[in-house]
């Protein structure tokens, strides 16, 4: 897509973007994808989603520079929405986040005012990026310091708090079990659902919000919004929580050696990104499919079915990767990575990938630093390809060696300047899968 701006590529991707009329509703959709894990009413949430247009929103709070992809399951929901003509609201938290919600095991760090306030203009042009800023139900961002920080700590709760009762705020999930771990809970965290509850209230009273959805972790602060609405205003308001996404053999999904994948690519390269999405189990990719693409009912079970009978050609995995690399980081990166990943294995030209996208590549790979001049063999023994000089040796007579993808062929040949790509990498690979990089 070389030419294509970025900005054209969105547009492009957002026009493709559909809900899926087989299903004779969106809740049976949205529940048939597995977005759904608990809601205040199904039956009048599937009714309010089939009639007129209505304001709904998710707050994303800036406890780090970049969302991540159990944000991205929040984005996609507001964005079906959108696509059925519903409003959303995408709340970034600049007052919540600086306290942040609590979390299971100890208290957040504190972020300085102006750590918050950089983390917030970096969420709100992330979380533009998935909803459509045009037409009658365009996507508006709010903040929710822009009506917490005129009120006063004494009419907070006189005209808030006196409608929590300390009882109920305390069976909350998140409460208990900071309340029974040895770090305990401060009473910054213990108030967060109270601000959350405001939220909320403040978003019915200025447009008339009448959802607001989250991951089911925060259900406790969901109901906080409605319980409030429905004593403050004597209104009904909706909560849907999302279930957590885990993979199939029960670990956290997301994670990547401790690591979260971030939808920033200077936090998480596009190249990293394809290769999370594309290394999924056979057991999660249908369910990675629905949902986190807007492919069809029919074709994620076509998918299913290679799963099934053709698993060796990993169909869905790839279908996968792409596409939500592509949503993420728009389609010339997925390609980019794409390319990549051919030709670090024999099936494209190294020579042809830009210098970001092959340092990327390489991060990803056993590597050390190697100038021109230092003999292949002993590349192979310091990135561990081999263990010995001798098996380096041997290994390349045996014709089994490449760098770049060429053949090596003499057992004392050096790293050249030429074979520095961008002056400064270079790809070892023995056989056919093991592969190494060397940066100059």
């Amino acid at each position: 897509m070389a030419g294509v701006s970025a900005v054209d590529e969105r547009a492009e991707m957002m026009a493709a973007q559909r809900n899926d009329d087989s299903f004779a509703t969106l809740w049976d959709e949205l529940e048939w994808r597995g977005l759904i894990h608990v809601s205040t009413d199904p039956g009048a949430l599937s009714d309010l989603f089939e009639g007129e247009p209505f304001t709904y929103y998710c707050g994303f709070d800036p406890t780090a520079p970049s969302l991540h992809l159990g944000n991205l399951v929040q984005l996609l929901l507001l964005r079906r929405l959108q696509l059925k003509g519903h409003k959303p609201l995408g709340l970034v938290g600049g007052s919540t986040g600086l306290i942040g919600d609590p979390r299971p095991t100890a208290e957040r760090t504190l972020n300085s005012r102006e750590t918050v306030e950089e983390w917030v203009q970096k969420l709100r042009a992330q979380v533009s990026r998935f909803l459509s800023d045009e037409g009658d139900n365009a996507v508006r961002l709010v903040n929710n310091l822009d009506w917490t920080a005129p009120l006063s700590a004494i009419d907070f709760l006189r005209e808030i708090g006196k409608h929590f009762r300390v009882g109920t705020m305390l069976k909350k999930d998140a409460v208990a079990a900071r309340l029974n771990s040895d770090e305990g809970i401060s009473y910054t965290e213990f108030s967060y659902q109270v601000l959350q509850g405001y939220d909320f209230l403040e978003l019915h009273r200025q447009f008339e919000c009448r959802l607001q959805t989250g991951g089911s972790d925060q259900w406790g602060n969901l109901t906080s919004g409605t319980d409030l609405i429905r004593k403050v205003e004597g209104a009904t308001a909706h909560a849907i929580g999302t279930p957590l996404i885990t993979n199939s053999d029960g670990t956290k999904f997301g994670k990547s050696e401790g690591n979260a994948i971030w939808l920033d690519a200077e936090m998480c390269s596009p190249y990293r990104f394809y290769q999370f999405w594309l290394n999924t189990a056979d057991g999660d990719a249908v369910d990675r499919l629905k949902v986190f693409t807007f492919l069809s009912r029919a074709e994620i079970e076509e998918y299913e079915r290679q799963v099934a009978e053709e698993p060796f050609k990993r169909a869905a995995q790839k279908r996968l990767a792409l596409e939500v690399t592509a949503l993420v980081h728009g389609r010339s990166a997925a390609q980019a990575a794409i390319d990549a990943s051919a030709a670090l294995f024999g099936q494209g030209e190294i020579g042809s990938l830009d210098a970001a996208t092959l340092e990327a590549a390489l991060e990803e790979l056993p590597g050390v630093s190697g100038a021109a001049g230092t003999p292949i063999a002993q590349l192979l023994v310091d990135t561990g390809l081999v263990k010995t000089l001798s098996e380096a040796r041997r290994a390349i007579a045996q014709g089994g060696v490449y760098v770049n993808n060429a053949q090596v062929a003499a057992d004392d040949a050096v790293l050249t300047e030429a074979e520095l790509l961008h002056g400064r990498f270079a790809v070892l690979r023995r056989g056919k899968k093991t592969l190494a990089g060397v940066r100059g």
